[in-house]
């Protein structure tokens, strides 16, 4: 029990013993512990170099146990001392380390010199964003999957995204059509496009992205979760791949206020994603996180996609739209 204070199992027992019988002697506790005369007397020569017993000022023949309040502590107190040292050792060589770090960090970092970083976690991506806002000089691109925004993720972006219209950046950002049905979402993006912002919204998306001035973009890793991490890109023949994917799907999307007409047997394009979705052999609740939409929504929609396409199952629907023309036979 009292190894941790550099006391072995032995000197421990012979120590504890001559605390409850001072007044014995060497063959009266070799005998009460069951141990040799010498293995006791090894015991006091290690115990006395810790200063836990003493001889005898009555008797120099004689040893005596050290009080444990003032032996003990001092011991504890060593140690301490010693803890202290060995920590501030460790803090030494922390710095030392973390300035080296810093100085390599550009040539060993994972992904160094290729020009992808990834950012872990919720905090860390807000505080890249922070960051991007701050150095963006001309436009500022974002795909924003998920539906309908939270309140407080509005509330809170609005200081930021007036700040960056004020300074004249275009603002170029695309929703899923599902938030045409959330009087809240629909009012902000009306106040962006109040204040110069640009907005429309597709179908579906393929992830949460953000592109400044062409030149560096966030991406979420995990389309599913975007909070668990994201990957920042300044790789330049990637860049141009992603503003050329922004470039097509702001093409398809449609202006926040324009409601597209269409004939009677067309689909509509929340429809047509729907059943694109389905050709690809996606869940209900697979396809209402892709859109942005509750699970009872899509299949409100299929249903009605049945009874549209005449058919009795999702099998029969494919064919039928393939037939009518709404769905690529080869891509889907």
């Amino acid at each position: 029990m009292l190894s941790g204070l550099g006391i072995d199992s032995v000197a421990e027992v012979v120590y504890r013993t001559m605390l409850s019988r001072p007044e014995g002697g060497v063959a009266d506790w070799a005998d009460s512990l069951g141990l040799p005369a010498d293995a006791v007397r090894d015991a006091l020569d290690r115990l006395s170099r810790l200063a836990l017993v003493r001889r005898s000022t009555e008797d120099h023949t004689q040893v005596r146990p050290v009080n444990p309040l003032l032996g003990l502590e001092a011991l504890l107190a060593q140690q301490q001392a010693a803890l202290a040292a060995h920590q501030q050792r460790v803090e030494a060589s922390r710095a030392v380390v973390a300035e080296t770090m810093a100085q390599f960090a550009h040539q060993y970092a994972p992904g160094a010199g290729s020009g992808f970083q990834y950012v872990a976690g919720v905090d860390a991506i807000r505080e890249q964003i922070e960051i991007l806002t701050t150095q963006v000089r001309e436009e500022f691109l974002t795909f924003a999957p998920g539906g309908p925004q939270t309140p407080e993720n509005m509330v809170a972006s609005r200081p930021l995204n007036l700040r960056l219209l004020e300074q004249g950046i275009r603002m170029r950002t695309v929703y899923l059509d599902s938030i045409r049905r959330d009087a809240p979402t629909v009012a902000h993006a009306e106040w962006l496009v109040a204040h110069g912002g640009m907005i429309r919204t597709a179908p579906s998306l393929p992830n949460r992205l953000i592109l400044v001035d062409q030149r560096i973009a966030l991406i979420a890793t995990d389309s599913q979760n975007t909070g668990a991490g994201a990957v920042m890109v300044e790789n330049a023949g990637t860049i141009t791949l992603i503003s050329a994917l922004f470039e097509s799907v702001w093409q398809s999307a449609q202006p926040l206020g324009a409601s597209p007409e269409r004939a009677p047997e067309e689909l509509t394009s929340h429809q047509a994603e729907v059943l694109r979705l389905m050709a690809r052999g996606l869940t209900d609740d697979a396809i209402a996180h892709q859109l942005g939409v509750s699970a009872r929504t899509v299949r409100r929609t299929v249903s009605g996609l049945l009874t549209q396409l005449e058919a009795r199952s999702r099998f029969q629907a494919g064919v039928e739209a393939v037939r009518r023309g709404h769905l690529d036979a080869a891509a889907e």
